[in-house]
């Protein structure tokens, strides 16, 4: 077997058990801080502990990517995993909010194991499959953000949140040891330049067709983290009933994923043929038509399949957003430029639940859906805007 295939698919397993132990634990926070005895002003320390990990992870991420320039993608790769083993298993033990809250920090600063993997993806792959295989390695993000909240789930139920904490952190453990023995990063060239963040982002801004794939970046993690906040209680409306309410959140949360794992391939294919920009457009333009067509939808099952009919479409845009960093920079500068795109999608994360929140405290549920959907729209103008831009910084860049 090649070694990119190889590299991919045991990437693929260890992305899927990352994600699966980060949305097997992160999901039940809130329900562990009552366990260890927050009950006053619970709902303010369930924020702060959410939204810690993105704010730390938005100011580590070009720390690390530079680091990968440096030493590899691969040994950051190891880093990220070893401290995720080591944060879920402390997680395991704590006995306060403020221990957690340390620990989510920590999360944030020292981890970063899925972007490592794409990095590495995208810089070991063929030029040609490099859509088919981020496709793939984002498939597995989406098979694990599924699974996990189920196993987390029964495991807590079975054993107690503590024990799903520790079962996140052998996952994560057994992520690690796979990149260790089985991953061979071929193409690296170690960087030379003593370079800092603040220079890594003066050259980042110089390269216009890369900033706006940034920019797209963070429109793209806010549009999904706006709709997450007022999902619930729009099921709850729909449905007419409180009961299975948090059954049937779950249930319309995980569609998108399941259309990613069933489509994700195809539309990988697709960016290889047609082209990263053109799959980010159609990406756009799907998913800004499915998000408005959601607030039109007063029944469970019709917003489901909308909502199934939307991940169709917008599986594509994370792939194609990973494929145009790699076109858009060059091989010395490509954990640097996945660095800061993480921390574009760590801002944009982080502002989508107050977005989402503001709108839907004053407006009706449905002006959510509307305004993330025109959003989406917008940043399909945009993409197809600098189009010529990035066909040219291809060429020069030799992607």
């Amino acid at each position: 077997m090649a070694v990119w295939k190889r590299n991919l698919w045991v990437l693929w397993v260890g992305v899927f058990f990352t994600s699966a132990s980060y949305s097997m634990v992160v999901p039940f926070l809130p329900l562990f801080l009552l366990q260890i005895g927050v009950h006053d002003h619970t709902e303010i320390w369930s924020g702060l502990i959410f939204s810690s990990a993105f704010f730390a992870g938005a100011i580590a991420s070009p720390y690390w990517g530079m680091m990968a320039d440096r030493y590899g993608r691969k040994p950051m790769i190891i880093r990220a995993g070893a401290f995720l083993f080591i944060i879920y298993t402390l997680t395991a033990f704590v006995t306060n909010a403020y221990q957690l809250l340390a620990l989510r920090i920590a999360q944030g600063l020292l981890t970063g194991y899925i972007p490592g993997a794409i990095a590495l993806i995208g810089t070991n792959t063929p030029k040609k499959n490099v859509g088919y295989a981020l496709a793939m390695i984002s498939s597995a993000g989406a098979s694990g953000g599924i699974m996990g909240p189920l196993l987390g789930g029964g495991l807590a139920e079975l054993f107690g949140n503590r024990w799903a904490f520790a079962s996140g952190g052998f996952l994560s453990l057994i992520s690690t040891l796979l990149v260790i023995f089985w991953v061979t990063e071929e193409k690296f060239t170690p960087s030379k330049e003593k370079g800092s963040v603040l220079k890594d982002i003066r050259v980042a801004a110089a390269n216009k067709p890369f900033m706006n794939v940034l920019f797209l970046s963070i429109i793209t993690a806010l549009s999904i983290l706006t709709i997450e906040p007022v999902l619930p209680l729009h099921i709850l409306t729909i449905s007419g009933s409180s009961d299975n309410t948090a059954l049937l959140a779950g249930i319309v949360f995980s569609l998108p994923g399941i259309a990613s794992i069933i489509f994700a391939a195809y539309w990988g294919r697709m960016s290889d043929k047609i082209g990263f920009q053109t799959v980010l457009m159609i990406g756009l333009l799907g998913g800004g038509i499915g998000t408005i067509a959601q607030a039109w939808f007063d029944g469970v099952w019709g917003f489901s399949s909308i909502r199934f009919l939307y991940g169709i479409f917008f599986c594509g845009v994370f792939p194609a957003l990973n494929g145009l960093v790699v076109q858009t920079t060059p091989d010395e500068f490509r954990g640097r430029a996945f660095g800061l795109q993480q921390t574009a999608t760590q801002i944009g994360a982080m502002l989508g639940p107050l977005v989402g929140g503001v709108i839907g405290g004053f407006f009706p549920v449905e002006i959510v859906f509307v305004v993330t959907g025109v959003m989406l729209l917008i940043a399909m103008w945009y993409a197809y805007s600098f189009k010529d831009e990035t066909k040219e910084l291809k060429k020069a860049v030799g992607s």
